[in-house]
Parts: structure tokens; sequence; C-alpha cells
């Protein structure tokens, strides 16, 4: 059986970080693309929920449907290598999806507002405890 082993950030600041601390226009953009990730889920979900008439409704929706969910699975990912997280995290992304789709057809209740909600509200259990969790932990470090 082969060992998986996970990569864990260097405390000392000796580690990855080092290409970053350059100057120029596009050092950091990671901030910047994960706001604009967040805005166009944001309007995805809205859209969806209010049944605006607009062509960017659907692939609007279909990012908040796929980013949300992974975003919750990749932060429980914490250690792996950011392929291996992004990969998973989508892949964890399409499989909650596709079980809230089989529930709800299971039940004979589907909608896309119901849709929407269920995913909404998955994510934000998969993400809670964890912000939860680095929180506490914070808090217990500024106390020592």
């Amino acid at each position: 059986m082969q060992t998986l082993r996970i990569k864990t950030p260097s405390t000392d600041g000796a580690g990855g970080d080092a290409e970053r601390t350059g100057t120029g226009p596009g050092r950091d953009l990671s901030p910047l693309l994960a706001g604009a990730a967040t805005a166009v889920a944001a309007v995805g979900a809205t859209l969806a929920l209010t049944d605006a008439g607009t062509p960017l409704r659907g692939p609007c929706t279909l990012f908040f449907l796929l980013a949300a969910p992974a975003a919750g699975i990749g932060a429980a990912l914490r250690g792996l290598e950011p392929f291996g997280r992004a990969l998973t995290a989508l892949a964890g992304a399409v499989v909650l999806n596709m079980l809230v789709a089989q529930a709800m057809l299971a039940v004979h209740r589907w909608s896309v507002r119901g849709g929407v909600v269920a995913v909404t509200v998955l994510s934000l259990l998969l993400l809670l405890p964890l912000l939860a969790l680095r929180t506490w932990r914070s808090r217990k470090h500024t106390q020592e």
C-alpha cells in the first residue's frame, strides 16, 4: 500500500512564497480573481433566484453551482497540492450537484430555485465548520 504524503506550509516563511516577493503588475492576482469569482457566483445565484430573463442567467448560475461547493470542499483540503486540490474540489462539486438533483427528482420536487437553495445550504454547511475552527484556533493563539 502506498503512503500519501501531504505537504504542510512552512512556518518560518522560507517556503514557496519567495517567488511572490517581487514587485510588478502581476505579482499576486489571487485576491482579485477570488473577488471576481465571488461576484460572478453571487450574480448567478441572484439571477436564478429572481428568475431573471437575461442570457447571463444560465452561465452564471452554472458557475455558482460549481464554485460554491468547490470552495467548501477546497477549504477542507488545505494540505493537498493546488492542482490536486482544485481537481478534487471540482469533482466533489459535480457529485454534490448530482446528488441534490437526484434527491429532488426522487421526491418529485425539482425546481431551479430549490436546487440553488439546496446547493447553497450544503456549501455553507461544508464551509462554516472550517471557518469556526480557524476562528477558534486564532483566538487560542492570541490567548497564549
